[in-house]
Order: structure tokens, then C-alpha cells, then sequence
């Protein structure tokens, strides 16, 4: 089901560079101009019960670039996000190129067919090691051609640590429609990213306040900053504001909200700046 999309000056120039993210949850796009350095173009669908397979994922894709023309266009570049929560983090000094499956083997249930790669986090210092969705991937390149592609939470984390925030700790929580991605920095520096499935808003708060307690963060004085699917009037913002009372919204500037009936710190993997 197709539930946003807006253009603000959306043209016919190959030099448009698009940007790709998807979960078993739904799937959302966007469109840059490089000429006047704008985001001109974003839709999202969101699909009416959570998938179960890549395999389903792929046929829902199949038939969103059917129907939407907008996808059917020449690009200069275009990037792949793939939102899951099969990765770990490795910092560099732990990390080797060939451990790769042992790496997500602690954390997560590997399979020999399965393929696994990283993404390399230079601003942390670290490599996000993850399984993508080969099927999806295979599909877009004979779409696309080459293209880059990249997990969500290399994306997310690449933009949390450039924000100029307090030097006290903070944490960020990306909220989708049955998982969230906490991220905890001090002083730029990147102390904790983890994403937790959850299926209650008792869940949603249990994994933020496990978080605080792992890392002693006093709720009192915590700053917590929220984007994504996540509003002032849900319940799992009533919950945890009952425990959290330093609760924000990380809003984007990005002059593309303008145009779209959304709050700001919405879909902020594509649409943040």
C-alpha cells in the first residue's frame, strides 16, 4: 500500500541519484538532484503485515517497480539499503576480512549458503559485519546495473556522529513498525548501537531502560532522542516518556519535508540531515 509520496521539482536528468531502503516491513525511496543539491522526490510503502521471507520481500519489490513509474527511470547512482538486524559491529582492531562468519555467529544464526559482507565505519573506527538480501540485490543490479549498496545501521550510525551534540552520553532511538535501533554517543564517539525486535510497547521500553541500565545511564538526566515511526500521541512514546523525561525529536532539515504530510524526524535513514 503506498501511503507518502511528494516531488518537489522532480525532472527528466539522468544525474538524479537514488536512494533505496527496505525491510520486511515495507519499502521507501528517495530522489536527489545534485544540480541544486535537493531531495526531490520521496514514497513509501507500507506493506499490510510484517513479511516472513526475503523471498516475499523480493515479489512485493517486483511488483512496486511494476507499478511505479517513478522507478522505471535512468539514474546516475543509486544506493541499497537493506534494513535487518543480522549484523554485529567489529571494531578495527578486532576485525579480519576472512572471520566474517564468525563474527555474526555470536549473535545470530548463520547458514553455510549464506552471503556476508561489511561495510566499513570509518568515522567509529569499526566494520559492520552483515548478512544483505542476495536475492534483492541480484534483482536490482539486473534493473540497475552496478550500485552501491549498505545496512541501515551503517547509514544511521554515519549520521548520528556527525551531529554536534552535548558531551554528556545520548541515546538515539530509530523506531520502525516492530524493531528500533538504539545508538548511544558521548562526545561524538559512538559507545553502543543494537536493534531489538519488539511486539509491545512494554517490549519497547524493557530494551531502552536495559540499554540505560547496561551502560548506567541515569534516567533522570538522560537525553534520549527519538526519529522514525514514532509519534507524541503513541503508546510506546506515553511509556517511555513515564520513565525518560528528557525525551526529543531528532528532526531533519531537509527541505523536502516542505512538501510532505509527515513530521520531521520521520524515515530519517533517507531523509535526515
Amino acid at each position: 500500500m503506498k501511503i507518502k509520496n511528494s516531488s518537489i521539482s522532480l525532472n527528466k536528468s539522468k544525474e538524479n541519484k537514488l536512494s533505496i531502503q527496505f525491510n520486511l516491513d515495507g519499502f521507501s525511496f528517495c530522489i536527489h538532484n545534485p544540480g541544486i543539491k535537493k531531495d526531490v522526490y520521496f514514497s513509501e510503502y507500507a506493506f499490510e503485515e510484517t513479511l516472513k521471507t526475503p523471498e516475499e520481500l523480493l515479489e512485493k519489490i517486483k511488483e512496486t517497480f511494476k507499478k511505479d513509474t517513478i522507478l522505471q527511470k535512468d539514474f546516475s547512482e543509486v544506493i541499497v539499503i537493506h534494513q535487518n538486524n543480522l549484523n554485529t559491529l567489529v571494531p578495527n582492531m578486532f576485525f579480519k576480512e576472512t572471520h566474517l562468519k564468525t563474527y555474526l555467529n555470536g549473535n545470530i544464526k548463520t547458514l553455510a549458503t549464506d552471503f556476508i559482507t561489511f561495510d566499513e565505519i570509518k568515522t567509529i573506527g569499526a566494520n559492520n559485519v552483515y548478512i544483505p538480501y542476495v536475492n534483492i540485490n541480484n534483482y536490482f543490479f539486473q534493473h540497475f546495473g552496478e550500485f552501491e549498496y549498505k545496512h541501515h545501521i551503517t547509514a544511521l550510525i554515519e549520521k548520528i556522529v556527525k551531529l554536534s551534540m552535548a558531551k554528556e552520553k545520548t541515546m538515539f532511538v530509530n523506531v520502525s513498525k516492530s524493531s528500533i535501533d538504539i545508538l548511544v554517543t558521548e562526545k561524538n564517539t559512538l559507545l553502543l548501537a543494537n536493534s531489538f525486535h519488539f511486539n509491545s510497547k512494554e517490549d519497547f521500553i524493557y530494551y531502552i531502560l536495559f540499554v540505560a541500565e547496561q551502560l548506567q545511564l541515569d534516567t533522570d538526566a538522560l537525553s534520549l532522542y527519538f526519529t522514525g515511526a514514532i509519534s507524541v500521541n503513541s503508546d510506546i512514546y506515553k511509556i517511555a516518556f513515564t520513565y525518560i523525561r528528557n525525551i526529543y525529536f531528532l528532526e531533519s532539515n531537509n527541505a523536502i519535508f516542505a512538501n510532505l504530510n509527515m513530521q520531521k524526524h520521520t524515515n530519517y535513514i533517507l531523509l535526515g540531515t
